[in-house]
């Protein structure tokens, strides 16, 4: 019987080793040597793998080359297509010299089939000349936050060495792109004008993909960024030297729909239950909060509201200022995120005040008096 007992205690605890603790999910399998998952929504990052290493990236440069030509506001524009654009090497749209093409169909053409003669071709018509577009791809860097990036041409080759990102700054860029509704039909298009995007994700592989961009070059080697979208969750997924870029993505990608959902933290609207004098029933959220959070953590979400004090002069409403407070989120005892509280000034009674004034001067100027 002890040795039966003991048996089962070796089989139970063979279980335990072999099958995996549920209560813990398994992290995707990534071949890249760089890689990142980010809640497009939030920004919270999901997964992440040397996600801050500078590496060369290749065309997914173009994604900035891109997003700077549709904030350009240029897109119906004719382009003409000079020598140095046709001269660049690597993948082509076959643009030849004195071409007249429409900035719009540059950017389906980078996007769609990585068109290196594209991208100089936008950079000259949009920045002036190549150096001048330049400037302002890195400009457009900081403003977003990329710290870690520098570019120094508009297409990714590998003809300057200062030119390099990281899989966490490609993913704040594609975060900001995505924000833009033609950046997200362009990176989204499957065919365009007789051109096929290269992006197999989007067109056969993954069928919640919802756009991105490949890169190849020798130094960078294989380099990724796609987006995908299953039901309320978008996500932006990254890989630089990614042997097995395609699957990295899908795995990512099934990870992060599988174990954590978009939730609101904080609507929009009205604030309730706060009982400050002035302040009661009169603030509100401008735009509702999301964050990305396991099943486990959604409990775990708590609200700071942090008001102004009041003041005599707030009887009258018009000094109560626009902004009296903050709203403080925080996931256990770690701050997510504050945003504003904005004071609503009671527009009805205004109404009715102007209302009655109307009427009163209507009433005078008829000849009947207030007092009836």
């Amino acid at each position: 019987m002890k040795r039966f007992i003991s048996l089962m205690m070796i089989v139970f605890l063979l279980i335990l080793i072999v099958l995996p603790d549920k209560t813990f999910a398994a992290t995707p399998s990534v071949s890249a040597a760089s890689a990142i998952l980010m809640d497009q929504d939030s920004g919270r990052i999901l997964y992440e793998k040397n996600a801050k290493d500078v590496r060369k990236i290749a065309s997914i440069t173009k994604i900035m080359t891109a997003i700077l030509a549709i904030e350009s506001g240029k897109l119906k524009e004719d382009v003409k297509i000079s020598d140095t654009a046709v001269r660049t090497e690597g993948s082509s749209i076959y643009l030849k010299p004195g071409d007249i093409v429409k900035l719009e169909d540059l950017v389906y053409g980078l996007m769609l089939r990585s068109g290196n003669d594209a991208a100089n071709a936008i950079a000259e018509h949009v920045g002036g000349s190549i150096d001048g577009f330049v400037f302002l791809m890195n400009q457009k860097a900081e403003e977003i936050g990329m710290q870690n990036t520098h570019f120094a041409n508009p297409n990714g080759l590998d003809n300057k060495d200062n030119h390099f990102s990281t899989a966490y700054d490609m993913a704040l860029l594609t975060k900001y792109a995505m924000q833009n509704k033609t950046y997200r039909k362009i990176s989204g298009t499957k065919s365009y004008k007789g051109w096929a995007n290269k992006n197999r994700l989007l067109t056969e592989k993954y069928k919640y993909c919802t756009g991105g961009k490949t890169g190849f070059t020798k130094k960078a080697k294989r380099t990724l960024v796609t987006t995908a979208t299953k039901e309320h969750q978008n996500l932006i997924a990254v890989t630089l030297n990614g042997p097995n870029d395609w699957d990295d993505h899908i795995n990512m990608f099934e990870y992060g729909f599988k174990n954590f959902d978009t939730t609101v933290v904080l609507d929009k609207g009205k604030i309730n239950n706060i009982n400050q004098k002035y302040l009661k029933n009169h603030i509100y959220i401008k735009n509702k909060v999301v964050y990305s959070l396991t099943n486990d953590e959604k409990d775990k979400v708590t609200i700071e509201y942090q008001l102004l004090k009041s003041k005599k002069e707030w009887k009258d409403q018009k000094n109560i200022p626009e902004i009296v407070g903050k709203a403080v989120i925080y996931l256990d005892e770690q701050k997510l995120k504050t945003v504003p509280v904005y004071f609503k000034y009671a527009e009805m009674n205004e109404k009715k005040g102007w209302f009655n004034f109307f009427v009163k001067t209507f009433l005078i100027h008829i000849g009947v008096k207030n007092d009836g």
